[in-house]
């Protein structure tokens, strides 16, 4: 049976309450497999209960298996996550942005889980590199343009010198 992710807040004193999350294999098989399918992860989740909103302190630790592009080899790769959310009580349930969604009043959990997949997801690259291939990447800094007009510069033809000397 999957774990429930979710929070009952309807519940919830208005002060500062903790949970604890193990993010394992099942927890990936809810949430989806599209870009990581399995790790082990350990999540911190601080929601501070108020009269207007509750926020959402999320702290997650561990790692993601992943699968090398180049190689094929599976590796294991460090992710940590420290991020804040704001739900925010409102009459129609919507994602205001990244870090506030409101919700309604009337609303008796909360599906944190959800939020700690796409956490982790947008941690891992688009290219994924076995570590002892990291070395090797040219393309590290993430740099997909580059130009080469610097040593063509330096040697231009004699024709086109003319032309220079009449702009100046």
């Amino acid at each position: 049976m999957a774990k429930d992710y979710s929070v009952n807040v309807l519940g919830l004193s208005k002060s500062v309450h903790q949970f604890d999350f193990q993010l394992s294999e099942d927890f990936f098989k809810k949430y989806g497999q599209e870009v990581v399918a399995n790790g082990n992860f350990e999540a911190r989740v601080s929601l501070d209960k108020r009269e207007t909103f509750i926020e959402a302190d999320f702290t997650v630790k561990g790692s993601a298996h992943l699968v090398c592009d180049r190689s094929l080899d599976e590796f294991d790769f460090p992710v940590s996550i420290h991020k804040k959310v704001v739900f925010k009580y409102g009459e129609v349930p919507q994602e205001v942005s990244d870090e506030i969604v409101i919700i309604t009043p009337d609303q008796d959990k909360l599906d944190l889980g959800q939020l700690m997949y796409e956490f982790i997801a947008l941690q891992i690259p688009m290219k994924k590199l076995h570590p002892r291939y990291s070395s090797d990447d040219k393309d590290k800094e993430g740099l997909v343009y580059t130009s080469a007009n610097k040593a063509d510069d330096e040697t231009i033809d004699p024709r086109w010198e003319v032309l220079k000397k009449l702009k100046k």
